[in-house]
């Protein structure tokens, strides 16, 4: 059964049409009115003001693949090639390394990730070149004493998404095609119970990146599938939401009320040439899409 109320005809408009290489990991700071957002090739951070209506960029001197937020506002925690470091956007030379999950330089790179509703900052390297078909990444979950290796083997991290009032967490090995569910325990970050959650054989595209919304809504983006769509948490697909371009990479909830969806998207990134976009929009531009019928939640600040 389809999700009556996503089913109004959704407004979908392109927020910042200057094309990123690789776009990823939208990020709404609650307290700025922001949403910031990655440029992983590009190795740029953008930051998006819906209200004015602009987008500012800070280079950065590696490959962002995920960010957090810091205690303060304008802070960020990046994950960054093999790394986490603290980042001021009103001070770019402020830019610290916390620590090093991997060692530098052994062909990996940080990528999707995100805060548990404790904090921790859980987060997934891959091989620079997903099309290598290499499975040299590992899942970690860093806290404020430790880093735990929650995934090792892994090909393509991707789709990490939080459930509280559910007590799960979601996640993808994005070549698998599979979504896996398992419940989750905030106090002590164990992950137990991993189960099958949705299989994206007989669907366009392979998932992505993804996030929840407060009916427990499981919000993936369809890569190479001109889409996002809507998994209920009993697993069923209730809601498709068609795109104007082929490879959206993570979906995020922002703007007042959580109502709007950011979408980030792929250009001229990422291996393999994106096909050209419907309607004059340009792969790698950053979406809005409004009227959904439903609102989202906010990571927590990074608790390390």
């Amino acid at each position: 059964m389809w999700h009556a109320a996503i089913m109004s005809n959704p407004d979908v408009r392109a927020a910042v049409a200057t094309p990123a290489l690789l776009g990823e990991c939208p990020l709404w700071a609650p307290e700025e009115g922001l949403l910031y957002w990655l440029d992983i090739e590009g190795r740029v951070l953008h930051r998006y003001d819906p209200t004015a209506g602009t987008n500012e960029t800070r280079g950065m001197p590696g490959r962002p693949g995920a960010a957090a937020l810091g205690p303060h506002p304008g802070e960020l925690i990046i994950a960054m090639e093999h790394e986490l470091v603290r980042f001021s956007w009103d001070d770019p030379a402020s830019l610290q390394p916390i620590r090093a999950l991997e060692a530098a330089r052994t062909g990996n790179r940080l990528n999707d990730g995100r805060t548990d509703p404790a904090g921790r900052f859980v987060v997934g390297s891959m091989w620079a070149d997903p099309a290598a078909g290499k499975a040299t990444g590992t899942l970690y979950q860093v806290d404020d004493t430790d880093c735990h290796h929650l995934r090792t083997g892994v090909g393509c991290p991707n789709g990490l998404a939080f459930d509280a009032v559910r007590q799960r967490v979601y996640w993808t090995d994005t070549p698998t095609e599979r979504i896996v569910v398992a419940d989750y325990d905030a106090e002590t970050g164990a992950w137990e119970n991993e189960r099958l959650f949705f299989d994206y054989t007989d669907l366009p595209g392979k998932p992505d990146g993804a996030c929840i919304d407060v009916e427990g809504g499981y919000w993936s983006a369809s890569v190479y599938g001109w889409a996002v769509i809507r998994i209920s948490p009993e697993g069923t697909v209730d809601a498709r939401i068609d795109l104007p371009v082929e490879k959206p990479s993570m979906p995020a909830f922002g703007g007042p009320g959580l109502e709007t969806l950011y979408v980030t998207t792929i250009g001229a990134g990422g291996g393999v040439p994106s096909a050209p976009g419907r309607d004059g929009f340009i792969p790698g531009s950053l979406l809005a899409i409004d009227g959904l019928g439903v609102a989202g939640f906010t990571d927590p600040p990074f608790a390390g």
